[in-house]
């Protein structure tokens, strides 16, 4: 069960409670007067110590304080307060906390840290459900109600909560196996989404992909048994507040062996249940900006398949024709992803977009670059747009760095047989997969999203865990949500 946040009045006494304190406090403020004098004269050496987390027990209750940062922007200081809630909740683990108070005083009447605190917390405490059967590796959930008292109202924790089980829905989608998430059950999954937060949704199956002549996603589900899919989402509340749609745009490989190209394992395709992290988080801002009512008209496109090296599988040196009409020959079948997001950008242009974004987790080269810190960004937005975004990045601390899409690294992509080809140098391996999406995008403002480095982790991260992050949602859901 997910955690509940909700809204208090007031602090009820006896109440397991956590307080944030201003950095550089010495002495408790006049707010906790009624804590016994023993307990505050071992809080206040404490903090003469330095310590940043502090727990007091009073057996029939805990007091747990966190203080905030001194160092770094507002941003900064609210990215250390949610990794202070991955710390703070390893300890109410242990105390077996089911329900706890958050209190800010540390920012007065903003209840800004508060909501960092809670969504380090909340995200720190996703577990995915997996599929063991026996009773007793199933852990149960000890943390189950979060409530913040006073500053934040209780519309923004609402939102919030929502934001955060869309990026939890994303993760659960991407730590699903193949065999449990291919192509058609994501669609299906995507659709039931929908129909819990209130978004539209219509599934292309593999008859309408051919009628359409989408070449590059049908040439990678040659070698599968499984059919593809093209699953459109669409959010448009009748008081949008813009005329033309955002287009988000999610390469949807549910597994990724490299095709005839095959990935070395054990190693490189290990992890590949996670190559449709940008499907994932394209429904998961769906989900968002749906249970919140966002007044922002958005469309989400996500094509779906897995691919093998069986059957008729497409193979180095062929020559596809794609949904544009643009020829391109394959020199690698591991860049399967561009070819079905080229598909998809080109459909993309139908509806006239105000801004197109896709999110894959495209390039080693990316992930190299910039580490799981990090997205790398490109594309032919105006600056302006593209401000907003790494502004939304240091808001949700999903940062963005943005790399040149110059004209020069079109001589990257160029065949001898065909209009452009779907693998670049050995240099600059991001930018030319970025090179080769924008010739589907021409004519219309767009960001590329590379989030190979982030989008799955082997290992803990903080709030961001193991395994599937949920990487973009917070940051595009940020991103759409300040659209005027």
């Amino acid at each position: 069960m997910p955690i509940q946040l909700a809204h208090a009045a007031t602090l009820p006494a006896h109440a397991d409670s956590v307080f944030l304190l201003p950095a550089g406090t010495t002495e408790l403020p006049a707010a906790l007067a009624d804590l016994p004098e023993a307990a505050r004269q071992y809080v206040a050496a404490q903090l003469a110590a330095d310590s940043k987390l502090i727990t007091v027990n009073h057996y029939s209750h805990r007091h747990y304080f966190v203080v905030a940062s001194a160092k770094g922007s507002a941003h900064l200081i609210a990215e250390a307060v949610r990794k202070s809630g991955h710390q703070l909740h390893a300890q109410l683990k242990a105390d077996k906390v089911a329900e706890l108070y958050v209190q800010d005083l540390a920012n007065g009447a903003d209840g800004t840290l508060a909501l960092a605190l809670a969504e380090g917390l909340y995200l720190t405490a996703y577990e995915f459900e997996g599929y063991k059967t026996d009773e007793k590796a199933k852990k149960a959930a000890d943390l189950t109600r979060i409530l913040l008292v006073g500053a934040a109202s209780a519309a923004a924790i609402q939102a919030l909560q929502n934001v955060l089980q869309g990026v939890c829905l994303a993760r659960n989608l991407i730590n699903a196996p193949l065999n449990k998430l291919n192509a058609t059950q994501f669609a299906e999954r995507m659709a039931e989404a929908g129909d819990e937060a209130g978004y539209q949704t219509e599934i292309f199956d593999l008859p309408r992909l051919e009628a359409l002549r989408m070449g590059g996603l049908l040439a990678v589900n040659l070698g599968s048994p499984e059919p593809p899919t093209f699953t459109i989402m669409e959010w448009k509340p009748e008081n949008a507040r813009n005329a033309k749609p955002y287009v988000l745009v999610g390469k949807g490989v549910v597994f990724d062996t490299g095709g005839l190209s095959l990935k070395p394992t054990p190693g490189s395709m290990d992890m590949m249940k996670c190559d449709m992290s940008g499907g994932a988080a394209v429904t998961g801002v769906l989900y968002a900006l749906a249970k919140n009512q966002v007044p922002v008209h958005v469309i989400g496109l996500v094509p779906a398949t897995d691919n093998r090296p069986g059957g008729m599988a497409y193979v180095p040196g062929d020559v596809l024709t794609m949904y544009s009409g643009l020829t391109v020959e394959v020199l690698n079948t591991d860049a399967e992803g561009r070819l079905i997001l080229a598909d998809a950008l080109a459909f993309a242009k139908k509806y006239d977009p105000e801004l197109v974004f896709d999110i894959a987790t495209l390039t080693g080269a990316a992930a190299r670059a910039v580490g799981k810190e990090g997205l790398v960004a490109m594309g032919t937005a105006d600056e302006e747009q593209m401000l907003a975004l790494k502004q939304a990045g240091h808001r949700t601390h999903e940062r963005i760095v943005e790399f040149p899409l110059w004209d020069e690294y079109a001589e990257h992509i160029k065949s001898d047989i065909a209009d452009i080809n779907n693998l670049g140098k050995a240099e600059a391996g991001a930018i030319s997969a970025g090179k080769f999406l924008e010739r589907f995008i021409e004519g219309t403002p767009w960001i590329h999203l590379d989030i190979a480095g982030p989008a799955y982790l082997t290992a803990p991260d903080s709030y961001r865990g193991k395994g599937g992050t949920g990487t973009s949602v917070r940051l595009l859901y940020d991103f759409l949500v300040n659209q005027k």
